[in-house]
């Protein structure tokens, strides 16, 4: 085990995915060396994120036993039905030198019904109560229902709101402008991951390009989401190289400032 968990063991990295689940052994078996290995000698550290009770203890495990990896543990809203008991025993063993920063992926999802929607909301304000007792930020997972359907984010904002001093990102963020501002005003970072290079939606292109560096991070959802050109193919941590890629050269800028901007506000969100 990696005991001197280093907050600031980020020398020489050039990017951090900050949202993936390669910890998983339910997306990643005999490849999952093989991927961590390609994607620090690309000099690219990544955020583990929890999914369910079971998945978050695999972020902490494997973040724990691996260089430039850190763990975010929580309940994702379609798993709130199971509980999250665990994530809170996990906070409560964290040690000073304990790789976990961050609470998610939490939120609220009505694209499926896999988690009453009550649930749902208990589930979201109790991992948000952690996060305030444990300072710690949030990775929010926040997708609309069907059009008829209440808004998701009727209930995400008010909810929100109702705790102070939250910090954290709206990950794999696709939604609208008047929610992206809605989020800058709450000083929160919006996550860009694959989908940013193949949608189709020019709205959506334009929202994009529209967040400020400042607000921005980096991520790769994988095994999800897939950048362009390896659309189709399982996603891993060091496909974040490309979706910095193709925003630096959609904003015209250079691949260094893109880089390191995002670096800058990975590292300052998570304070690692």
């Amino acid at each position: 085990m990696i005991e001197a968990y280093k907050k600031s063991a980020t020398e020489g990295l050039r990017l951090i995915d900050s949202h993936c689940h390669l910890h998983d052994t339910e997306f990643f078996t005999d490849n999952r060396e093989q991927f961590y290995k390609e994607t620090v000698e690309a000099n690219i550290g990544m955020i583990c994120v929890g999914t369910d009770q079971r998945s978050s203890c695999q972020a902490v495990e494997f973040a724990a036993n691996h260089e430039f990896t850190w763990a975010a543990i929580g309940v994702h809203p379609h798993d709130t039905k199971d509980g999250w008991g665990d994530v809170k025993t996990l906070l409560k063993n964290k040690t000073e030198n304990s790789p976990i920063v961050a609470i998610g992926e939490i939120g609220l999802d009505y694209y499926y019904n896999n988690s009453p929607r009550e649930m749902q909301i208990e589930g979201l304000e109790a991992q948000l109560q952690m996060a305030i007792d444990y300072n710690l930020p949030v990775s929010f997972h926040v997708r609309d229902g069907a059009k008829d359907q209440p808004s998701v984010w009727d209930d995400f904002w008010p909810i929100f709101d109702n705790f102070h001093g939250l910090r954290g990102v709206l990950h794999s963020f696709t939604d609208t402008r008047e929610n992206l501002e809605k989020g800058f005003s709450r000083n929160l970072y919006v996550g860009l991951n694959g989908i940013s290079t193949f949608t189709k939606d020019q709205s959506q292109k334009e929202l994009f390009a529209s967040i400020p560096l400042e607000r921005l991070l980096l991520e790769t959802d994988a095994p999800f989401l897939t950048p362009a050109p390896f659309r189709g193919n399982i996603n891993k941590p060091e496909y974040v190289r490309l979706v910095a890629e193709y925003w630096a050269k959609q904003r015209n800028i250079d691949f260094d400032v893109l880089s390191q901007a995002t670096l800058h506000n990975t590292k300052e969100l998570f304070g690692i």
